[in-house]
């Protein structure tokens, strides 16, 4: 098991306390840099390697250099707390277990880009952890570590929850400025980009709760003790929320670069019920699929996932055992990306609708022997050709689960019935 640096806390007594962050090195970072230079630190961040852990795994000092540095408008830090990819919560257990981590997280970025309000953008259902975040803000102006004059210096830095109404588009940073206006929650189009042109016209950083989080280590450690860990261009470690058909599902910090199937037994008990593995989503339900075989030769990390054809994105790991039915899981998410697609492209919105139509026509006996190829023939007229990557978060896995398992679609078509009636949800989002 790799050094623990973002789950640390998590099973210590009242870990969500500010008594307890500061017991244990809490908001120390943040007294160490007031009075250094933002670019400074912005130079630390980049030099740590440190990636954004929502699904793009852009670096995040990179992100943060392209703010203007000369501007008379406000500068503003949104907080991506949205979370809705399929098969990810890892980022409810940092605001539930060390809500602190995130806020000094957030400090951290505020200084070093010159910010004075931070949004946090936290989806509605996080109730719990809404209330756990929102006591650790209070306990946070309380100490002198929010507000005015921060710790004596001349920083000053609000933070303010805004709760997200459960639009999985909102996930998107544009969409999730545009919801933060009042507006209707739509991606823009880009450019301009937000750390140019975002919340309300000016200069936004957009980063993700666990990206955050990881900066009091890099402050505290230094940039180089986070390079050391993981790989040459995925550093440092990485919140994994596995779920499916797993003895242990659960939230597991591991360094990049562990081999992904020893990763599910070692870490979560492997497959449930000693059955064999039949495939993994390495990285949310928008990761096109990988077969045992595929998973069993490739690692965690962002460049092995893109070699595999697949993805990291938030690093949900979803496990298929040999007795859940590939065609019902297609038909799962295909629904859930047509319910979710906010309709403003054509090709989203219609593609969807059509994956959603066929794959449930499949699954539930009425499915034609054309539409396999159909079904491939839809998805590179969506891919690439909308505002935002929604249209390829449903298309891509389509395509890999038919390709990859093509020989269950025909069988479903062949017997007009799914011939594993009975077999495991596990999605969770029927």
């Amino acid at each position: 098991m790799s050094k623990k640096i973002l789950s640390a806390n998590f099973d210590l007594p009242d870990s969500h306390a500010l008594r307890v962050y500061e017991e244990t090195g809490g908001y120390r970072a943040i007294r160490k840099i007031l009075g250094t230079p933002g670019d400074e630190i912005i130079e630390e961040v980049k030099k740590s390697g440190l990636r954004g852990r929502g699904g793009a795994g852009f670096p995040a000092g990179v992100k943060w250099g392209f703010v203007p540095k000369d501007t008379d408008q406000p500068k503003y830090l949104c907080v991506n707390a949205d979370e809705g990819e399929p098969g990810t919560f890892k980022d409810r257990q940092i605001m539930e277990q060390n809500p602190h981590m995130l806020i000094e997280g957030i400090l951290i970025c505020s200084y070093a880009v010159g910010i004075e309000r931070a949004y946090v953008y936290v989806r509605g259902e996080y109730v719990f952890q809404i209330q756990r975040l929102a006591a650790a803000i209070a306990e946070a102006y309380g100490s002198g570590y929010l507000g005015k004059n921060i710790l004596g210096s001349d920083f000053n830095l609000d933070v303010v929850i805004h709760r997200g109404a459960g639009a999985y588009i909102c996930g998107e940073e544009t969409g999730l400025i545009e919801s933060l206006e009042g507006k209707k929650g739509q991606p823009r189009a880009k450019p301009p980009f937000p750390a140019v042109v975002g919340a309300f016209g000016c200069p936004t950083v957009v980063n993700n709760v666990e990206t955050l989080s990881s900066l009091p280590f890099i402050i505290n450690e230094g940039a180089s003790a986070y390079a050391a860990i993981g790989t040459a261009k995925s550093t440092g470690t990485m919140l994994f929320s596995v779920s499916g058909m797993v003895e242990k599902p659960g939230v597991y910090e591991e360094a990049f670069g562990v081999n992904l199937v020893e990763f599910i037994e070692e870490r979560a008990g492997g497959v449930l019920g000693g059955k064999a593995l039949k495939a993994v989503i390495p990285g949310g339900s928008s990761a096109p699929i990988l077969t045992a075989d595929e998973a069993r030769n490739t690692v965690l990390d962002y460049e092995a996932l893109a070699e595999a054809g697949s993805m990291l994105g938030s690093g949900a790991i979803i496990v298929l055992s040999e007795d859940v039915c590939i065609v019902k899981a297609l038909q799962v998410i295909t629904r859930f990306y047509s319910h979710e697609s906010c309709g403003q492209c054509p090709p989203c919105r219609h593609g969807t609708y059509w994956l959603a139509r066929i794959a449930d026509r499949i699954e539930n006996g009425r499915g034609e022997p054309d539409d396999i190829d159909l079904l491939l023939s839809i998805c590179p007229e969506m891919m690439g050709r909308t505002i935002c990557v929604l249209c390829d978060a449903a298309a891509m896995p389509t395509e890999s689960y038919v390709k990859k398992f093509r020989e269950e679609f025909e069988e479903h078509i062949r017997l007009k019935k799914c011939p594993m009636d009975g077999a495991p949800r596990l999605l969770g989002i029927e």
